[in-house]
């Protein structure tokens, strides 16, 4: 398929670099501006993880501890179960196998990757009263460890392109559509089908020479077209400073389920060091039926 330049302004946008576009995305009079607007002002996605935590389901937990020689070294298989009654969520394991040392001696999780794991999808406990409101939590920090971490994380997934506070080195480098991390990158919107809906798709590489200098190696996003949510994401973003360095992949995959949207599956494939801790290459996915 053909692919044209297109280069479009308005008074409102900062974001005054070229963008490929399809001949499909040229001929139906896209507003790059506006799109670009969208996709930084965007909350379809978290919303669709929110919405998880007010329905019961059924998932399918695979997590595997590797070797700097990708062999496994512990893992974690596990069917669970979300219930939710009352305003009230908690986590029922109906199957698992655990094997290596994934689990220390007081039956606490030995990798940090798995504590997060656990933390941001189960529910030993019932959490009650939840919002579903997403303007204010997306910015919401909680206190302890394992609260930064979740917050830095909801931004990185969540809303590519803002400022992720509380990282250090990490300098501006999240900012792709602010102008000095722009210049890094190559943009382009296409049209494609996906899962049956139309849908635009708006993809990011390092430009060439720009490979170490950029946190993305990749941000790939597919907007439904009729009303622009987010149904489906492919990350992968590496970055290193003398304390730390991490090199990260992720898929994740939404549907349509009686008019909202519901993960449906994640994939998270993540190599990265702290300091003060253990390095950690752990892959995990989750599947869940709603």
């Amino acid at each position: 398929m053909p692919v044209a330049k297109a280069q479009q302004y308005d008074t409102a946008s900062v974001f005054k670099l070229p963008i490929q576009l399809d001949s499909f995305v040229v001929s139906s009079g896209f507003d790059v501006n506006a799109f670009i607007r969208r996709i930084k002002a965007d909350t379809t996605f978290y919303k669709a993880f929110k919405n998880m935590r007010f329905v019961p389901y059924d998932a399918v937990n695979d997590i595997q501890v590797l070797d700097k020689n990708n062999r496994a070294t512990a893992t974690l298989h596990s069917k669970t179960r979300q219930i939710y009654e009352s305003k009230c969520r908690s986590t029922k394991v109906i199957e698992e196998q655990a094997t290596g040392d994934f689990y220390m001696r007081n039956g606490e999780y030995r990798y940090y990757t798995a504590e997060l794991y656990a933390y941001l999808f189960f529910a030993k406990k019932p959490v009650c009263n939840e919002t579903d409101i997403v303007a204010v939590s997306i910015n919401t920090r909680g206190k302890g460890q394992m609260e930064k971490s979740k917050f830095e994380l909801k931004q990185l997934i969540f809303n590519p392109g803002a400022p992720v506070k509380g990282v250090p080195f990490m300098g501006d480098r999240e900012s792709i559509f602010d102008q000095d991390e722009a210049k890094k990158y190559d943009f382009k919107i296409t049209s494609k089908n996906y899962d049956g809906q139309d849908c635009f798709v708006f993809r990011i590489t390092p430009k060439k020479g720009y490979e170490r200098k950029a946190l993305y190696n990749e941000l790939t996003t597919w907007f439904r077209q009729s009303d622009y949510s987010i149904i489906a994401r492919d990350y992968s973003l590496s970055y290193s400073t003398l304390v730390y360095d991490f090199d990260v992949r992720m898929k994740v995959r939404t549907r349509n389920i009686n008019g909202k949207l519901y993960p449906t599956r994640i994939e998270y494939d993540g190599n990265w060091h702290i300091l003060t801790k253990k390095r950690e290459r752990v892959r995990f996915t989750i599947d869940v039926t709603y």
